[in-house]
C-alpha cells in the first residue's frame, strides 16, 4: 500500500490532469470522455486512499464565479448532448423526460473543487497537504456525490453503447 504522500502526490496529479483536460475539451481529439472515464477511478482511489484521522471533517464553504460555472457547464452540456442526463434514485424511474442528474454538472461542480486546491499548490512544503485537506473537505461535503454519480454514468453509457465521444 502506498504512503500517504504518494495517495496525495496521485491525487494532486490526477486533479492537474483533470482540470488540464477540462481547460482545453474543446481542442481535444474526440476521446476526452475516453480520458475523463479513465481519470475519475483514480481520483477516487487517491482520495479514499487518504487517511482520516488525519483530515479536518468540518464543512467548508465553496465561493465559486457562477458565470465560468455556467459557462463550463453550457460547454459540457453541449458537447455531451442526449448523454448528459441521468435518473439518480429518487427520480421517477419511467419518465426519462424526468431526470435530475447531469453529468455536465458533475463535470463542472469536481473541476471547479479540484481548481481551487491546485491553486493552492506551490513551493511551500505544506502546500501540498493544505490542497489535500481541502480537497478533502470538499469531496465529503459536496464533490464527493458528483464523482460516484459520474462514474456509475459513465460506466452505464459504456455498456448501453453510448459513450463514443463527439
Amino acid at each position: 500500500m502506498p504512503e500517504i504522500a504518494s495517495w496525495s502526490e496521485l491525487l494532486a496529479n490526477s486533479a492537474s490532469e483533470y482540470c488540464h483536460l477540462i481547460d482545453h475539451i474543446d481542442s481535444s481529439n474526440g476521446n476526452w470522455l475516453d480520458s475523463l472515464a479513465a481519470l475519475l477511478p483514480r481520483i477516487h482511489a487517491a482520495i479514499s486512499a487518504l487517511p482520516e484521522h488525519q483530515i479536518d471533517r468540518s464543512p467548508i464553504d465553496s465561493v465559486h464565479d457562477l458565470d465560468s460555472r455556467f459557462e463550463l457547464f453550457s460547454r459540457l452540456h453541449a458537447l455531451l448532448g442526449d448523454r448528459d442526463s441521468y435518473a439518480l434514485d429518487y427520480d421517477d424511474a419511467v419518465s426519462q423526460d424526468e431526470t435530475s442528474g447531469s453529468l455536465a454538472d458533475d463535470f463542472t461542480d469536481i473541476y471547479f473543487e479540484l481548481k481551487k486546491g491546485l491553486e493552492l499548490l506551490g513551493p511551500e512544503p505544506q502546500a501540498l497537504s493544505e490542497a489535500v485537506d481541502l480537497w478533502y473537505r470538499t469531496y465529503l461535503w459536496h464533490w464527493g456525490q458528483h464523482l460516484v454519480d459520474a462514474e456509475k454514468h459513465l460506466y452505464d453509457l459504456k455498456v448501453h453503447r453510448r459513450f463514443a465521444s463527439n
